[in-house]
């Protein structure tokens, strides 16, 4: 078979090679791969910034935003060959830390876990993958062009779950969401908000193309300019900062309405330096009330959220925030911004 390779913090290594045709184990699905989604983890993988290969092999099969069918299944399993599948990212750690031992290995304590084709385990850019049944996530036949969405999805549903349990430490009833990029975290941010019945915002430096008419495709209000004041005319209950741009990061933590929940999705690169007035971050966030925190990765809860969530979307929008479709023979292609106005990049295995 064919897979999607890179020999981690070694720029220049991505290709496509000849691999053995995997064989499933006990407990496992092998599964024909349908679609990978890339996203800007692989991009950091594929320029060396992290990354490591399973024990034995310096080379790692990339990609963990998967979408599968199921050739063979145990008949224990609880899946039937022809079942539409995504395979979740991580795996506890073999201690387990507390998190782990309770299913909550997306919370790792330790740093022990594992994920799929980013830490220690091959990922699933390949035309055939197993993975253990109890990792599996079956999806409704319906979500075949669009399932591969899953994955991001899933990060969302996290941060959703957890701006809720925040919220219910009292009385909260959100009514307006400001959502920071309108990548692909961002706009399904932004539609779990609308599922949810907000006002919905969403903010880019984008004016113009595919981002600014999928936030109009949700029946939401799409922002350019000055982050500090948009929040100040919409005076979200919820900002989810999905960009990871250091001085958007800091504006996020006090725009917010009183009582207001931050959620820090995206992921800033190291060593970017800016003013912040200390004194007067700290007065708005003690004074408002307010709340903010970080949230990456998600566990098996997570997905199946998730998988509702995807199962109410429109399938035509959602199909729509995939811009861009490529073989795998020319999976490189997929490092590269063609148009410079792309949502989601997907490899056809």
């Amino acid at each position: 078979m064919r897979a999607l390779t890179v020999v981690p913090t070694q720029p220049g290594s991505l290709e496509v090679r000849d691999l053995a045709d995997p064989v499933a184990g006990a407990g496992e699905l092998l599964v024909d791969g349908i679609a990978l989604g890339i996203c800007g983890t692989d991009h950091e993988i594929v320029h060396g910034v992290y990354g490591s290969a399973p024990a034995g092999t310096d080379r790692l099969v990339l990609g963990h935003e998967s979408l599968g069918r199921v050739r063979e299944a145990p008949p224990d399993s609880g899946f039937t060959p022809g079942d539409l599948v995504v395979g979740v990212v991580r795996r506890p750690d073999p201690v387990p830390c507390g998190a782990c031992a309770h299913g909550y290995f997306d919370s790792c304590r330790n740093g022990q876990f594992t994920e799929r084709g980013i830490k220690k385990r091959h990922g699933y850019g390949s035309e055939q993958w197993t993975v253990e049944a109890e990792y599996a996530v079956r999806l409704d036949p319906s979500l075949e062009e669009v399932g591969v969405l899953l994955e991001p999805a899933s990060v969302v549903a996290k941060a959703w779950e957890q701006i809720e349990q925040i919220g219910e430490r009292s009385w909260f009833v959100p009514q307006r969401l400001l959502v920071t990029g309108a990548g692909p975290i961002g706009l399904l941010a932004a539609l779990l908000g609308m599922q949810r019945g907000l006002d919905v915002h969403v903010f880019d430096q984008v004016a113009h193309g595919v981002k600014p008419e999928l936030v109009a495709g949700l029946d939401a209000a799409y922002h350019t300019g000055d982050l500090a004041a948009v929040a100040a005319t919409v005076k979200p209950d919820v900002l989810i900062e999905t960009t990871g741009v250091p001085r958007l990061v800091v504006d996020a933590l006090t725009t917010t309405a009183v009582f207001g929940i931050v959620c820090l999705v995206g992921l800033s690169s190291e060593g970017a330096s800016i003013p912040v007035d200390a004194g007067a971050l700290n007065r708005t966030i003690v004074l408002g009330n307010h709340a903010f925190f970080g949230s990456v990765n998600a566990n098996l809860h997570h997905y199946e959220l998730a998988a509702r969530a995807l199962s109410w979307a429109d399938l035509s929008w959602l199909a729509r925030m995939i811009t861009r479709r490529l073989p795998l023979a020319r999976a490189t292609e997929a490092f590269h911004d063609s148009t410079g106005d792309e949502v989601k990049v997907v490899i056809d295995l």
